[in-house]
């Protein structure tokens, strides 16, 4: 199934698009971002149009303010994207994370008819034969969809999701411009180029195209009702798999309380306390247990049935933690809280399998960050605070953690929250340890150790058969003179740029020196024809001359070269 939303246009196509963001950024105060990637060169953008100081339009409004603000009116892209990037306290600024994780993820819904030939469309019937009733004011109304309330003709009430009307054409538009605006960012800010910018599109890209197929999303809902069939505290809604497209999906109406409203709570009987312990338990059980989580549950994901079961909802977004990441994030919990800094250094290193070019820093680093958790305050430890410092230790030592690391760091803080706001003395480490202490004792290495010790030995005697005859043909190649060494330079091409630009200007001096030479010898010689006895080849000369002139000297005073 492909989950790909890029096409082959160029962004030349998308000036319209382009100007819009352009706008959006000029009006909250960000011309100079606009000028410092000479965007208006691109767009021709008169100049005169930037505004010339980067102050806020507001005094009261910080810069980060601003971004959000702006973010909001740039559209259900640049909505997910804030979102995606609020998972990533290790790229950002705390101050712009912080504005980050107050996007909402509402829009204007669009109207009921519109609804309804998009299910026609894609189910190939009338909404009165797939539906006995159908709802055309939504109940709720998010960028990439809304929700329908409607019943099938079997007397099943189920909510209806249905894909915005051309929102994939504008996703797709909008992240070829984003390729274009990463590229440029590289370009003009040097210290961004560590951030492999383009990687996290990429990453991105994929997290959206999944959002923007409901038939995964569906298969997503079925994974997880496998996963908690048996479970007395999960309730799974029913997908209804007949009537599920890219663009529909139908799933039965669950009606509950939202888990963070006490009044409601109190009525239906729930004990927010006992609430608190039962929802951070699903949440840990399917990070540790099954490896595949919900990896938005906030309030507005989390319903309290009647009879006080947990029903999570949307299952756009989940995070899949393999069991070798699992082993190993559980080993850095506990060196935490056992303040053994050597195993989490060891656990990062084959973790991130990257060479540490600075182990005795990061090992200072690492000693520093868990010795401000002591374990006689073990209570008043915030996992979510000890993620994102962890976080922050690795990317400056310039390592990477799989991306379902900083899913997971979004899910527990989220919980966290939750659970604090049920519970005032609610404690994740304490619902955190028992599920570290069984994966420390469930090693999967140690369960298939027998099979890769045989299987380490059958490639070591490989290995020991094979080297004499490749000792044989590499002393072979050297007696015949034959033998080639490859090098491979990196990180030279911004010079080969400067080399290429610098020749160029050199050959265009020599052409222009000519041309001076030569028209003031025809000048001289008297050549015709003539005008006023001056030669008018001699003249075109000088002309073509002064052309090539002036365009060098502007080139290098809008480069600031001169």
């Amino acid at each position: 199934m492909s989950t790909t939303l890029r096409t082959p246009r160029r962004s030349f196509l998308h000036i319209g698009r382009y100007g819009e963001i352009l706008s959006v950024l000029i009006k909250y105060g960000f011309g100079d971002i606009v000028a410092r990637l000479n965007l208006e060169r691109y767009l021709s953008l008169p100049r005169k149009l930037l505004p010339r100081s980067t102050a806020a339009p507001s005094r009261r409004a910080s810069r980060w303010e601003r971004v959000l603000v702006a973010i909001e009116e740039l559209g259900p892209t640049f909505m997910k994207l804030g979102q995606f990037l609020s998972n990533r306290p290790d790229l950002l600024p705390p101050e712009l994370v912080t504005q980050l994780e107050k996007l909402q993820d509402a829009a204007r819904p669009f109207p009921g008819s519109i609804a309804r030939a998009l299910v026609e469309k894609e189910l190939g019937r009338t909404v009165e034969d797939a539906f006995a009733s159908f709802s055309d004011e939504p109940v709720a109304s998010a960028s990439i969809s809304q929700v329908h309330r409607a019943t099938l003709k079997g007397g099943q009430h189920v909510a209806v999701k249905i894909r915005r009307p051309r929102v994939r054409h504008t996703v797709s538009t909008d992240i070829d411009i984003i390729y274009d605006l990463v590229a440029l960012l590289e370009r003009a800010y040097e210290p961004l180029r560590g951030l492999h910018l383009a990687q996290l599109v990429e990453e991105f890209e994929r997290t959206i195209a999944k959002e923007l197929d409901f038939t995964i999303e569906a298969s997503h809902i079925e994974r997880f009702r496998h996963d908690f069939t048996s479970d007395p505290d999960v309730h799974v809604a029913r997908v209804h798999g007949d009537l599920v497209t890219q663009q529909i999906l139908v799933t039965e109406w669950v009606d509950g309380a939202k888990i963070t409203d006490l009044p409601e709570l109190a009525r239906m009987g729930v004990d927010p306390c006992e609430l608190a312990r039962r929802g951070t338990r699903l949440v840990l059980s399917q990070v540790f247990d099954h490896g595949f989580f919900h990896a938005d549950p906030h309030p507005g994901n989390l319903l309290v049935r009647a009879d006080g079961r947990i029903c999570f909802l949307d299952f756009g977004a989940v995070g899949i933690i393999p069991p070798t990441l699992r082993h190993h994030l559980s080993i850095i919990l506990y060196g935490v809280v056992n303040k053994d800094p050597q195993r989490i250094i060891r656990s990062l290193s084959q973790l991130t399998r990257e060479r540490i070019n600075n182990i005795e820093r990061l090992e200072y680093d690492v000693t520093e960050f868990i010795e401000e958790y002591d374990l006689s305050m073990l209570k008043q430890i915030n996992v979510g605070d000890v993620l994102k410092r962890f976080a922050y230790i690795v990317t400056e030592h310039d390592l990477r953690i799989p991306p379902g690391f900083y899913l997971l760091l979004k899910a527990l803080i989220t919980i966290e929250g939750v659970g604090s706001k049920l519970d005032p003395n609610f404690n994740l480490t304490k619902e955190l340890e028992p599920f570290v202490k069984k994966l420390l004792r469930e090693n999967p290495r140690l369960r298939y150790l027998p099979f890769d010790v045989y299987f380490t030995l059958l490639d070591m005697a490989s290995l020991l058969k094979d080297l004499p005859f490749e000792i044989k043909d590499i002393v072979r190649v050297v007696k015949r003179g034959d033998l080639r060494i490859q090098f491979e330079h990196q990180g030279l091409e911004p010079l080969f740029a400067k080399s290429d630009q610098l020749v160029n200007r050199l050959v265009f001096a020599l052409v222009l020196a000519s041309l001076i030479v030569g028209s003031s010898v025809v000048i001289h010689s008297g050549i015709p024809p003539r005008i006023y006895d001056i030669p008018i080849i001699g003249i075109g000369g000088f002309a073509v001359a002064g052309l090539i002139g002036f365009g060098l000297l502007f080139s290098m005073i809008r480069q600031k070269k001169l």
